[in-house]
Formats: structure tokens, C-alpha cells, sequence
């Protein structure tokens, strides 16, 4: 009998401190009335507050070669692809698979125009990467190759922020072999 009644001795003490206890720390996590609401937690995909994506742009981007001679355009190509804006690069690629020659059996080299790039948004900014490359056959006057391609390459690369719907400059080179000068113009316009 005398365990018993210890045991409702002990019983009635801790239960009552237990009770206390777990009503005091129901009480401090209430918020107060006059304190702002804590953080909420999010757990959709980084990007915007609240977790949310950011919508996808998409874009169309031409590019213009243009060859000159002497201040005169005598040859021009036109290039457009449909894009999102991200930081996914779109690749544009045509051209001719000639042999190496005959001194590199079964290799090839890639004659014609390869354009990379991406668009990028920051806020309302707009930025443009671009990498282009543009080949053709180089052939001199009184210049023996012994059945070897010569080919003539140019490259332009660059970075810059446009305005949608207006044309830049991305980049201008002068052929050390020749008058000529390439001129890389790139037009890169919003859609919706």
C-alpha cells in the first residue's frame, strides 16, 4: 500500500510541473501581436521571392556578315535563330566538310560560318555573347599548294548589352591578306 501511495504522491507533483512547463513554452512561441510574423520558409526553385522561376523571354537574334572592299560591300549573309534567354548557348552552323589534304587520310576540316551565342537578362538590361566564326577558301595569286586547302578564317567574339529591335556592331576585322574588312552586326529583339 505504501507504494502505492508513493506512487501518487510522485504522480501529482510531476504531473502538474509537466502541464506548467508545457504550457509555458506554448506560450513563448506565440507570436506577439506587435512583432512581425517570422520568415516564411519557401521550398520552390531559387529565382524570384516566394521560390518561383522567372519567366523565359524568348528572342530572335540575326546576324549580318558583311564583307567589304575598299568602303563597298560586296558580299553580305544573313543569319536569324529564336532563342530563350538564359545562360544556354544556341549554336548556328553551316558550311562544307573537306578532306585535310592528302597528307591526313580520312580528316576534315569545317569550311563555312558557325555562329554561338546567348542572351542574358539583368533586370531590363539585355547582354548579348556572341562567338562567331566564318571560313572560306583563301587562294593568291601564283601560289603553288600542292592539292592542300588553304582556308581563310575569321573569328569574332564579344559581349555586350543591347537595345531589343536596334542593330549593333559586334565586331569589325581587317584581312591582313587583302583590302577586304568583315563586319559582324547583330540585331537581338525581344518577343513578348
Amino acid at each position: 500500500m505504501r507504494k502505492i501511495i508513493s506512487f501518487w504522491v510522485v504522480m501529482l507533483t510531476l504531473v502538474p510541473s509537466v502541464l506548467l512547463q508545457h504550457a509555458r513554452a506554448q506560450e513563448e512561441n506565440k507570436p506577439d501581436a506587435n512583432q512581425s510574423k517570422p520568415a516564411e520558409r519557401h521550398t520552390g526553385q531559387p529565382g524570384l521571392p516566394g521560390g518561383t522561376m522567372p519567366p523565359i523571354h524568348p528572342y530572335r537574334a540575326e546576324f549580318l556578315i558583311t564583307e567589304l572592299q575598299d568602303g563597298k560591300k560586296i558580299n553580305s549573309r544573313r543569319y536569324a535563330m529564336l532563342l530563350n534567354a538564359g545562360n544556354m548557348w544556341n549554336q548556328m552552323k553551316i558550311g562544307t566538310r573537306v578532306p585535310a589534304g592528302p597528307d591526313a587520310p580520312g580528316q576534315f576540316l569545317d569550311v563555312g560560318t558557325n555562329i554561338n551565342c546567348r542572351v542574358i537578362e539583368s533586370g531590363a538590361d539585355i547582354e548579348l555573347d556572341v562567338h562567331s566564326e566564318f571560313s572560306n577558301f583563301f587562294s593568291a595569286p601564283n601560289q603553288d599548294h600542292s592539292g592542300k586547302p588553304i582556308i581563310q578564317q575569321i573569328s569574332i567574339n564579344g559581349n555586350t548589352l543591347v537595345t531589343s529591335g536596334k542593330p549593333i556592331v559586334a565586331g569589325v576585322v581587317d584581312d591582313p591578306n587583302s583590302d577586304r574588312q568583315f563586319q559582324l552586326e547583330a540585331t537581338v529583339t525581344k518577343l513578348r
